[in-house]
């Protein structure tokens, strides 16, 4: 899935869709964000300095190796990503700015196409 919104975004680039711009680029953001390690979880420090408590040395030394998505997971988060653009555009609806509302729904659209069963 994740090849696949890449690929619409590059193709988004070329054709210069900024409502599909948006909408991909805050999808692998959110994916990313996803993966990343909570904040708090140590880091292995076997190979810390003797000079400072906790600190990191050597190549490499503080990365945290990231979580591994399912595709699932994966499906969820561009779930929440659709939800909320929907929420929110009828949010706007009601307070009469259609305009974002639109460019709202056009990137749910773009983003409820990697959510078919083909995609």
């Amino acid at each position: 899935m994740r090849a696949s919104l890449r690929d619409d975004l590059k193709a988004a680039l070329k054709s210069r869709d900024r409502a599909a711009i948006t909408a991909l680029r805050s999808a692998l953001a959110a994916i990313d964000n996803a993966e990343a390690v909570p904040a708090d979880h140590p880091l292995d420090g076997s190979t810390g300095s003797e000079h400072v408590a906790g600190a990191a040395s050597g190549l490499g030394a503080a990365e945290a190796e990231r979580r591994h998505l399912t595709d699932t997971d994966l499906r969820s988060i561009i779930e929440k990503e659709v939800r909320e653009r929907s929420v929110a555009a009828e949010q706007y609806e009601q307070a009469g700015r259609t305009d974002l509302a639109e460019r709202l729904r056009a990137e749910a659209q773009v983003l409820s196409r990697h959510l078919s069963p083909l995609g």
